[in-house]
């Protein structure tokens, strides 16, 4: 960021100095946590000696959990016992505890009285059983912009995919267009880009939707961490996403939506708790949500996300919006205006956007940047391909980019010191050497210790063996 130049005087010249220019960074207000995360202050060691207070820019991936989830989670540790089938008393417990938790999952997002509330891993999870469920019919329509997520799940079937246009209008029209074509039984948008953090009107795609004959379904993972979603009020039919990007990391998500294709589909697994009566060669299957969540459901889970959606919903309106939106515009126009460097966005004419923004610099490999960056600052940014690869395609971006996102839990501080770090990155270039090993780029060497309850051999962002020497990974 530009600073101010500081006005030099002499006793010869005793008139007094005007004042200073503002500062860039005066221009664009800051923002301090809205709520307390675990880990806050967690110390990030650098290449180059000490450690500072680690900058989490990474919160569209996994978002920290909220001090409130985890204090919750270990006030009802030591009821946990399993469900539905235990007469003693912590079984019991754990069942009112999951039950209601469904229930301020569904009340989270705004759930009509005849919705059901189906407790899934993830995002990914709840789409893959909601593509078990869909009738014969007709096709699902899909833009080219999706999450792999909200993309794989469909190609196993009948499928229609839109490629987005430079404006979210023309884009609509695209789409509007292909549901017009011939009956389609759904339309599967995402709320929010996990790429650009561009938000999709839609209460405007439901009603699009609907016209055609189609349902929808929107791919919250991203959304609904930062805005409010209201079934009830939007019209929309299903709405999916987890809870570690809504800061309950402990392995759960949700399907929330219209029951009869649910209570029609095929149980997305097969066991136990998912039954109402078993023979040797036939089963009758239970209505939905058991029917889509044989075995032992993760009570833990469940409790982590509804308490997260507590506490979101306890926030006053807009206070979401008012923060993002302090800290994008401040990390934006910094990161404008640093030479080389070039902010992405999908479409001309989005309205609003989340706390997501994806940048590359000229001539530095995007995996580069963000190990240069946790290495000597200690900030925690997202490289790859997003898992969204037609998308990345579609805006150039073949080799990846850099994605900085902010949450709750973010501050002022963490936005300027990732400008200041990719400004000293395009004027001095990395002050230690790098090198790509197995598919990353890490710093060679690499003095940062692991804690020491990490198991011996284990490497600070190594790729999984399906990787290595893959070019691009997601």
């Amino acid at each position: 960021m530009s600073v101010a130049p500081r006005i030099a005087t002499t006793s010869a010249t005793p008139e007094i100095a005007p004042a200073p220019a503002p500062a860039t960074e005066q221009h664009w207000p800051g923002a301090e946590p809205l709520l307390p995360v675990v880990g806050a202050d967690l110390p990030a060691p650098l290449v180059t000696g000490g450690s500072v207070r680690y900058a989490n820019l990474d919160y569209a991936a996994s978002a920290p959990a909220l001090e409130r989830v985890a204090a919750r989670v270990a006030e009802v540790l030591p009821y946990y016992a399993s469900v539905h089938r235990g007469a003693g008393y912590a079984s019991q417990v754990s069942t009112a505890l999951l039950e209601r938790s469904r229930t301020t999952i569904g009340e989270f997002v705004g759930a009509r009285a005849g919705d059901v509330v189906v407790l899934t891993r993830n995002t990914t999870d709840a789409l893959n059983l909601l593509a078990g469920c869909l009738p014969s019919w007709g096709d699902v329509v899909f833009l080219d912009a999706e999450h792999h997520a909200n993309l794989l799940p469909w190609q196993r079937g009948p499928h229609r995919c839109v490629p987005v246009q430079h404006s979210l209008e023309a884009t609509l029209i695209a789409l509007e267009q292909t549901l017009a074509e011939r009956p389609a039984a759904l339309l599967a948008v995402t709320g929010a880009s996990n790429v650009t953090g561009e938000e999709l009107p839609v209460e405007r795609l439901a009603r699009l939707a609907h016209l055609h004959g189609a349902r929808i379904v929107v791919d919250a993972a991203q959304l609904a961490p930062h805005r409010r979603i209201d079934l009830d009020a939007t019209g929309v039919d299903y709405v999916a996403f987890s809870g570690h990007k809504l800061y309950a990391p402990y392995g759960a998500g949700a399907l929330v939506g219209r029951r009869d294709w649910l209570d029609r589909g095929t149980p997305y697994l097969a066991g136990g708790g998912a039954v109402q009566r078993v023979e040797v060669d036939s089963t009758e299957w239970a209505c939905a949500p058991q029917r889509h969540e044989g075995g032992t459901p993760n009570v833990l889970g469940a409790v982590a996300l509804a308490t997260a959606c507590e506490a979101l919903a306890a926030l006053p309106d807009a206070a979401l919006e008012v923060h993002e939106a302090a800290l994008r515009e401040r990390l934006v126009h910094g990161l404008s205006a640093v030479p080389g460097v070039t902010v992405h966005r999908v479409f001309d004419d989005a309205p609003a956007s989340i706390g997501v923004v994806t940048f590359t610099v000229d001539g530095v490999d995007a995996g580069l940047v963000a190990a240069y960056l946790s290495a000597e600052h200690g900030i925690g940014v997202r490289d790859g391909k997003f898992c969204a690869h037609p998308l990345l395609a579609r805006l150039g971006l073949g080799a990846g980019a850099v994605r900085a996102s902010v949450g709750v839990g973010s501050r002022t501080a963490d936005v300027d010191r990732l400008v200041d770090a990719v400004t000293q990155l395009v004027e001095r270039g990395p002050a230690w050497r790098y090198a790509r090993t197995e598919g990353r780029w890490a710093p060679t060497p690499d003095p940062r210790p692991l804690p020491d309850w990490v198991a011996d051999g284990a490497g600070a962002g190594g790729a999984s063996p399906c990787e290595r020497d893959l070019p691009d990974l997601a």
